[in-house]
């Protein structure tokens, strides 16, 4: 889902709305999509998240909140967002931009069914992990 597609519409305007929490793109297809930050963090493609494999995923959660503090482009094909939480290290390509919004429906209940499967909801919050040895993958810092 996260690839670089070169028929993926690129997006003319990105906008983050600080206090409705959502990223507004419109793509030059003429598609435009409003992707809650909370969406994206918690499908955020980056490795502390997806982890590096099938099965090595960790759920996100405690996110209902998040805010978005700073937007970097990368190259002509990404963005990286720094979350209000210090997550920073997910690369959203223009593609994957587009699969969240035009997938938001089907992310929002597959996220919810494994929420309730882990006994968790959208606001508990994540346990800390800097006091917990061996959290990280250690590959790359976070």
């Amino acid at each position: 889902m996260a690839g670089l597609d070169k028929n993926t519409p690129t997006p003319t305007e990105i906008t983050a709305h600080q206090q409705s929490r959502v990223l507004e793109v419109a793509f030059s297809d003429g598609a435009r999509f409003r992707i809650p930050f909370e969406l994206m963090r918690v499908y955020s493609p980056s490795a502390e998240v997806q982890g590096h494999g099938p099965g090595q995923e960790t759920l996100q959660y405690g996110k209902r909140e998040i805010g978005i503090v700073a937007i970097n482009a990368v190259g002509h094909y990404a963005i990286q967002p720094l979350f209000s939480d210090g997550h920073e290290s997910g690369l959203f390509s223009w593609d994957y931009l587009y699969q969240l919004g035009a997938n938001e429906g089907k992310l929002w209940q597959d996220y919810e069914a494994r929420l309730a499967a882990a006994g968790v909801t959208r606001d508990t919050p994540m346990p800390d992990k800097s006091g917990s040895a061996g959290s990280s993958c250690g590959s790359h810092s976070h």
